[in-house]
């Protein structure tokens, strides 16, 4: 939506402020009930749900319009969160989000819109809340949750615990949010579910470990005596370029990779063998494992890593 110009009119400050949804006493602030009516009939606009209008006609509805029609239908002092807040505020991934989460105060009743909202729109899930802290309200367009409390609400309301270990990696490696962030909301939430769980995935991205393999890699090592490695380390290689090793044990100089489906690309894989040579040249041991093998093979992996270290000099 374009920008207006400095002969705008309010509604249409509103309307792009709003991606284009609005209520109806936002609408009748600067047009009359009669033309708001005819706008709707001619179908100019589009009645969302009750109160909630968009001003296009029928249509399929943007991500920013579906994020706006759930805060605008939830009422006064709703803020979005959770994995969409999330998502609003940047975090990148594949996530798919079947319902729009909606924090409103606790007081107010939460309205019932799953039957309201028009199809093509994800239903909205209105979550009432007790204590909403300053420190987690952001202003935005809409208006949401801080990062950090949108990831410890998007994990504690994964459908499975690895989803919810994902959700909190991923906000950490794209530098949405800090381990210490993270945490601090942990304070302010003693009842949050999966608390313990988040908190251990955030030590282990504190000690290096991003990618949910990588901490896989971490857990499979202290579960099964071995020494734990230091997590992206970083180091030049032979032509003076940093490199970020996904796990890296210095006193033996065993280096791990983990490659994703992203390795599988044939750009990513020339890369990733080019650097395999240099650490190779510069004398060190490299493994190679698939996100797959750390889960689905674990005893395979923790042998080869066992024989590595053993041959570099390790002793239990």
């Amino acid at each position: 939506m374009r920008v207006p110009g400095d002969d705008a009119s309010g509604l249409e400050w509103v309307l792009f402020a709003q991606s284009g949804v609005l209520t109806w006493a936002q609408a009748v602030a600067e047009l009359t009930p009669a033309k708001v009516r005819h706008l709707l009939a001619s179908g100019r606009w589009q009645r969302v749900c009750r109160g909630v209008l968009r001003a296009a006609p029928d249509g399929p509805f943007s991500r920013d319009q579906q994020w706006w029609v759930a805060v605008l239908a939830a009422g006064e002092g709703a803020v979005l969160a959770g994995l969409a807040s999330a998502r609003a505020g940047g975090l990148r991934g594949n996530w798919r989000y079947e319902v729009v989460d909606v924090l409103v105060p606790h007081q107010r009743r939460a309205p019932d819109l799953l039957r309201r909202l028009p199809l093509g729109l994800p239903a909205v899930r209105v979550r009432r809340v007790r204590q909403f802290a300053a420190a987690d309200h952001q202003r935005g367009r809409p208006d949401r949750t801080t990062m950090a409390r949108s990831l410890v609400d998007a994990a504690q309301w994964a459908r499975t615990d690895e989803e919810a270990q994902e959700i909190v990696a991923a906000g950490c490696q794209q530098r949405r949010a800090t381990p210490a962030e993270i945490g601090a909301v942990l304070e302010r939430m003693p009842r949050a579910r999966r608390r313990g769980l988040i908190r251990e995935t955030l030590r282990d991205v504190a000690g290096g470990a991003e990618a949910l393999s990588e901490i896989d890699l971490v857990r499979l090592c202290r579960r099964h005596g071995l020494p734990a490695p230091d997590g992206q380390a970083r180091r030049r290689d032979a032509d003076g370029r940093q490199r970020y090793l996904d796990a890296y044990w210095p006193r033996w100089r065993l280096h791990v990779e983990v490659d994703g489906a992203h390795h599988m690309d044939v750009r990513h894989w020339a890369a990733d063998l080019r650097r395999q040579n240099r650490v190779w040249i510069e004398g060190d041991r490299t493994l190679r494992f698939t996100a797959f093998d750390i889960r689905h093979r674990p005893d395979e992996v923790v042998a080869q890593l066992r024989a590595a270290l053993t041959a570099a000099g390790w002793r239990p």
